[in-house]
């Protein structure tokens, strides 16, 4: 079982966002020509329905390119005005600056695995990547709503002791320790019965779970036929300095 929301999961929350804030899109996507890529595609367009219509231009690129350049170009010529981009952190700063460059400025959706400022918006422009939004479901230490807070301090302590030498800018390590906590949720309900059948029926019995380091809203649940604890997420917008949350928390609920 997979803590963390898939990539169908994700995709579905911005289709939903998109199909009511921007009706009459006109929808450009550029994604990486493997696995990652067609997952996220695959649930943005089952959650679009008939709206996937709306598609103008699907621009993939490899791994081994040496820019994206070109994908940007035919993007831009497409006429398209929202952006989801299915890039990993190297193409996700090149395509925010490119997009930049030529002057294109459409609403723009950026894959939560290439959020981090150190290895894209720092190497993309701070300025160029204002505007972008994304998507998130927890706490990240270094953001100023939380950075003063006592789960973030908590956390911080608990860093020190257990992990004194990880990057504290890596949110990695927020999932990890959330992963932990649910883990220890999981064996409480388990009392003294610790076989595996019955850790997996526990961990697929976890009901509004509310985590220090979760997002305000945001609760894990499972259940005998939903292995997916996390499936909420909130969009977030760069403003220049950092992300700001924005709006409801989203569920990727197909129904």
């Amino acid at each position: 079982m997979g803590l963390q929301p898939t990539y169908d999961a994700e995709a579905r929350i911005y289709a939903k966002y998109i199909l009511k804030t921007y009706p009459d899109a006109r929808i450009g996507i550029l994604s990486q020509n493997d696995d990652f890529g067609r997952d996220y595609l695959v649930g943005f367009k089952e959650a679009l329905g008939p709206k996937a219509s709306q598609i103008v231009s699907e621009q993939t690129y490899e791994v081994t390119a040496p820019t994206v350049d070109s994908q940007m170009v035919n993007l831009k010529n497409s006429g398209a005005t929202v952006f989801l981009n299915i890039t990993t952190p190297k193409f996700a700063a090149m395509s925010i600056r490119k997009a930049i460059e030529i002057g294109w400025k459409p609403a723009h959706f950026l894959t939560n695995v290439s959020t981090a400022l150190g290895t894209v918006i720092i190497p993309a422009g701070r300025d160029n990547a204002k505007g972008v939004m994304s998507s998130r479901y927890l706490k990240d230490p270094d953001e100023p709503e939380w950075a003063p807070t006592p789960e973030v301090a908590e956390w911080r302590a608990w860093m020190a002791k257990y992990h004194p030498t990880a990057n504290p800018l890596d949110t990695g390590n927020v999932t990890g320790y959330i992963a932990a906590q649910t883990l220890v949720q999981v064996l409480k309900q388990c009392g003294d019965g610790l076989t595996r059948e019955n850790v997996m029926r526990q961990a697929a019995n976890l009901k509004n779970l509310e985590l220090p380091m979760l997002l305000p809203g945001i609760r894990i649940n499972t259940g005998p036929n939903d292995y997916y604890p996390i499936e909420q997420m909130q969009l977030m917008r760069f403003n220049g300095d950092h992300w700001e949350r924005f709006g409801p928390v989203i569920s990727a609920d197909k129904g």
